[in-house]
């Protein structure tokens, strides 16, 4: 099963207790449903786990059963609910303040989700409905898309004013409200109720942190690593030229024994050298020998 499917299956375990908050987690699925007017209210998933739950929670808020449920043998695929009863339309219309007969397009009623138990429920009827989060281990992303404009900027609104701050976005005739920051998705997922997919996805993120700070460790070794051979290569040049210029025995003992620690162990760094000399030396002392070698060469004919 995908993050985004597992992540509904937790969200669909919530238990549903007060009334005004399943009528909440409705208004959220009907609004981002396949069809909500006064012909229908459709409702179609893939998601096994909120098929379980819909019946139950459409009774719990409004004692109503659905007309027509997905075939008893349907285990996957999508799966259609509808509710095409004019009564049953009516009730749903009328607790959600709509008149049917004048509604052209949908609002969100932001008089039934004034307790913020409620607007959260709300929300997590939308993502239900509407909603996907990708897999953190891939990228950060989780949006609620509805074919309803200012269903879409209200729901803005709403997140904006429980503390979220979503970006929004049209695409192919939908409207899309999104979090692309890992903290956000991770907030917004625990306040609607799925803590478990908010932790996974931060394990996720502290996973690629760690993997992407030993890389850059790695990296930036591997280039220190390439900038220490190349001035050895650059040491072991000059100290060869000086060595066709004159005898190295004629040098002060320092640099005599500067240059033939170098020549003799070409794959050593400046520190482990210095700790051959004799006495040893600090990793600065030996540089300055190795600079002078390359003044003396620089200064002979």
């Amino acid at each position: 099963m995908s993050f985004s499917g597992e992540t509904k299956g937790e969200l669909c375990r919530q238990p549903i207790t007060r009334k005004c908050c399943a009528q909440a987690e409705c208004y959220g699925i009907l609004l981002y449903a396949n069809r909500f007017d006064h012909r229908e209210a459709r409702i179609v998933t893939e998601s096994a786990d909120l098929a379980v739950r819909l019946p139950l929670l459409f009774k719990k808020a409004f004692h109503i059963t659905f007309d027509r449920l997905p075939d008893p043998g349907s285990t996957a695929g999508k799966r259609i609910f509808s509710i095409v009863g004019a009564d049953k339309l009516s009730q749903l219309w009328t607790a959600f303040g709509y008149d049917p007969g004048s509604s052209v397009a949908h609002h969100v009623n932001f008089a039934v989700l004034e307790e913020d138990h409620c607007r959260m429920s709300f929300f997590r009827g939308a993502f239900l409905a509407g909603g996907s989060v990708t897999d953190p281990s891939k990228s950060y992303h989780l949006e609620l898309t509805t074919t309803h404009r200012s269903v879409d900027r209200e729901l803005l609104t709403l997140l904006r004013e429980a503390g979220f701050d979503p970006k929004s976005a049209d695409r192919g005739g939908n409207h899309m409200t999104y979090f692309k920051q890992s903290e956000a998705i991770a907030d917004f997922l625990t306040a609607i109720g799925a803590p478990l997919a908010a932790m996974e996805l931060m394990n996720a993120k502290a996973e690629k942190d760690l993997r992407g700070g030993v890389n850059r460790r790695v990296n930036c070794d591997a280039a220190n690593l390439d900038k220490a051979v190349d001035a050895a290569q650059a040491q072991i040049e000059v100290i060869r030229r000086l060595r066709a210029q004159m005898d190295l025995g004629e040098l002060p003992p320092k640099l005599a024994e500067a240059a033939h620690l170098r020549l003799d162990h070409p794959d050593l760094t400046l520190t482990e050298l210095a700790a051959l000399c004799r006495p040893p030396i600090t990793k600065s002392s030996l540089s300055h020998r190795l600079k002078k070698l390359s003044e003396l060469a620089e200064d002979r004919p």
